[in-house]
C-alpha cells in the first residue's frame, strides 16, 4: 500500500529515488542480476509517481545501477572475508540496502546521509543494533567520531562524489587520511564526458530538478594518486565491462561504445595511513 504522505527531499537528495527504482525493476525480471525485495516494497509504498522515471530512464542506464551494487557488493564481501568485524560506511546512503545483501553478522555499519534522508530512510528501513544511521552530511568531520579507532573501514561512495567539485572530492579524500588512515574506498566515478551526458541523460529526462547536476568528472582515475602519495588505486574498471556477455549484440555494441569512452567507470582504492 502506498504511503499517503509527501516526500519532503531537496533536489540532490531526490535523486536516491533514481537507483532505488533501478534495484526494483531489476529484481521484477525474470532472470534478475541483483534481486532487492526491499527496494520493491518502498517504491510500491513510497509517495512517488515514478511515472516519469519508468518512461524515460533506458535499460543501459537502469542496468548501470545495477552493475554498480553488484561491483561494490563483491568488494566489500571482499573486504569483510578478511575483516569479519569491520566498519563499513555507507556514505551518502540514500534508500539503498547493501548492508541487507553483504551483512556477515559480524561487521558494524553506518549510514550517513543529510538529515532530511535519514528522516525518509527511517520510514522505511530499521536501525539494528550494527546498523546505525547517522544524520550529517559527510563533510562534518564529527561523523568519524562514531566509528571505533582500530576498527578496518571501508567507505561506499555510490553516485555521491559527482556532485561535488573537485576542490570538494581531494578535501574528502584529505579529511579520510587525516581521520582514517588506512581507509579503503568503493565509489563511482564519471569522466567529464559522462558527466555532461548523464546531467542531460539521465537527471533531466528522470524529472529531477536541475539544481541536482553532477560536477566533478576526471578522465584518467589514476590523477587521484597525484593529489595525495596515500592514495592507491587498488581497481578500475568501466561500468559495464563484467556484465557485457550477458546482453544481445546490439545491446553489447552501445554498452563497448560506453566503456570505450570511460563514461562512467567504478573504483577501489586504499588510503594509506
Amino acid at each position: 500500500m502506498r504511503d499517503s504522505g509527501k516526500i519532503e527531499l531537496g533536489s540532490i537528495q531526490e535523486t536516491l529515488l533514481l537507483p532505488l527504482w533501478g534495484r526494483a525493476v531489476e529484481t521484477r525480471k525474470q532472470k534478475p542480476l541483483l534481486t532487492d525485495n526491499k527496494a520493491v516494497s518502498i517504491v510500491d509504498s513510497i509517495p512517488y509517481d515514478f511515472t516519469l522515471i519508468s518512461n524515460n530512464i533506458n535499460k543501459f542506464i537502469q542496468f548501470g545501477w545495477i552493475a554498480r551494487s553488484v561491483y561494490f557488493d563483491k568488494e566489500i564481501k571482499a573486504f569483510i572475508g578478511l575483516h569479519p568485524e569491520a566498519t563499513v560506511v555507507n556514505v551518502g546512503c540514500g534508500l539503498d540496502t547493501t548492508f541487507d545483501r553483504v551483512d556477515n553478522g559480524k561487521i558494524q555499519w553506518i549510514d550517513l546521509d543529510l538529515p532530511d534522508t535519514i528522516d525518509l530512510r527511517r520510514k522505511y528501513i530499521p536501525e539494528s543494533d550494527r546498523r546505525r544511521f547517522v544524520a550529517k552530511s559527510v563533510f562534518d568531520t564529527s561523523w568519524y567520531d562514531r566509528i571505533e579507532q582500530g576498527n578496518n573501514v571501508m567507505l561506499l561512495i555510490a553516485g555521491v562524489l559527482f556532485y561535488f567539485d573537485e576542490s570538494d572530492v581531494k578535501r574528502l579524500f584529505s579529511d579520510f587520511h587525516a581521520f582514517l588512515p588506512g581507509v579503503e574506498t568503493v565509489f563511482d566515478y564519471g569522466s567529464k564526458l559522462g558527466i555532461r551526458l548523464s546531467n542531460k541523460r539521465v537527471l533531466e529526462r528522470g524529472g529531477m530538478d536541475k539544481s541536482a547536476s553532477i560536477k566533478w568528472g576526471i578522465d584518467n582515475i589514476l590523477e587521484m594518486e597525484k593529489w595525495n602519495s596515500n592514495i592507491k588505486v587498488i581497481s578500475n574498471m568501466p561500468l559495464y565491462q563484467e556484465h557485457k556477455k550477458n546482453f544481445p549484440a546490439m545491446d553489447r555494441f552501445g554498452m563497448n561504445i560506453a566503456d570505450s569512452l570511460k563514461l562512467m567507470s567504478l573504483a577501489h582504492v586504499i588510503i594509506k595511513g
